[in-house]
This record gives C-alpha cells, structure tokens and sequence, in this order.
C-alpha cells in the first residue's frame, strides 16, 4: 500500500512538472497577442526618435528590444552579439530595455556581457510597431523602418535559415528594397510588453 501510495504520487509530480514544462514551451510557440489599440508601423515610414537616441548620422540603426525577465530574449542574446560582431562597423546598435523592474544601464551590461548603448523609453516601442520581446527594429540611415520583426523563427534563435535579422541586415547593407519575409519574420513571439492588454 505505502509502495502503490509513492507510485502515484511520483507519477502525479512528474505529469504536474511535465504539464508547466509543456504549458510554458507552448505559450512561446503561439503568437504574442496584439495589444489593443495597436497601431502597425509599415516599413517605410520615417521614424521619429528621441534625442535620448542618439546615433552616428548616416548609419543605420539596430533597436534590440529587450526584456531581462522574458526567456525568450535571454534565448536571443547569443544571436544578437553575433551580429553586432558581424555588423557594428556599419551599423549602429542599441538596446532598449521594456519592463517594470528596476535595472540600470549599468546591471544590464553587467549581466548580459553587453558593452552598448542602453535605453529604457518604453516609446520607442510605439514609434517603431513593437509589443513583444525580443524583436528588431531596423532603421535604414535616413531613419526609416526597413524591417520590424523577430530575430529567429525557433525560440532559441538556433535556425540559420531563419535568421531574419542577419537577413534584414544584409538587404540594408544590399540597398535591397524588395525583400520579403514570411509571416514568422513578422507575426511577433516572445513574450508581450509589461502593461501591455490583449
């Protein structure tokens, strides 16, 4: 009886560690959902940054949209230092940092190993169409959105062939104007903005 007892209670902690572990795998696989009262910003429009975004003129600009707390943005950070290994003598990359808690400039270069520019104007993610974490927004050297999207297809960021980012990145260096991409490069994933309501 006390054997039979243990089984069934192994087995229930094993399906209910099983169960989150499959919950929060899922959830990441799913779209983010679109805020209300989202407004699109199509590639194209000139975006109006702050001064406290400040860049070398006649460069393009890389927003990394960055939440410390959300798993997928700490999944992406190795994809992310590669291209700004790849890219930062052409382009000018800067991190923007969208949650309630408090960190500085100082604790997130710290922690991620991550020498750059950092901001925490939770407008930028309006300015430029973001609501969920990690995503990109690419500005070509005249300030206008080239792309806005995800980094990677997989979660991880460890599909090449979906590296919409590097791919974004080398038809602005390209002066490529006709890329298109799927709706994976598009359609947001990761985790939403704090504060923001379905």
């Amino acid at each position: 009886m006390k054997k039979t007892l243990v089984s069934v209670w192994l087995l229930l902690l094993i399906g209910v560690v099983g169960g989150i572990f499959w919950y929060a795998e899922f959830r990441y696989q799913l779209p983010t959902p679109v805020p209300e009262g989202y407004v699109a910003v199509k590639p194209g429009t000139m975006v109006q940054l702050p001064q406290s975004v400040a860049h070398t003129a006649g460069k393009p600009l890389f927003l990394h949209f960055f939440n410390p707390d959300c798993p997928c943005s700490r999944f992406n950070i190795k994809q992310f230092k590669e291209l700004v290994q790849g890219y930062g003598d052409k382009v000018d990359f800067r991190i923007v940092v969208l949650t309630t808690k408090k960190y500085s400039a100082d604790d997130i270069r710290d922690k991620f190993d991550l020498d750059l520019p950092i901001s925490f104007d939770q407008k930028l993610a309006d300015l430029c169409g973001v609501y969920s974490t990690p995503q990109v927004a690419l500005l070509d050297a005249g300030e206008q959105l080239y792309y806005r999207g995800n980094y990677n297809r997989s979660r991880y960021c460890t599909d090449k062939e979906t590296g919409y980012a590097r791919i974004a990145l080398e038809g602005l260096m390209a002066k490529k104007q006709d890329i298109k991409f799927n709706k994976y490069a598009l359609t947001a994933y990761g985790c939403s903005l704090p504060g923001c309501e379905k």
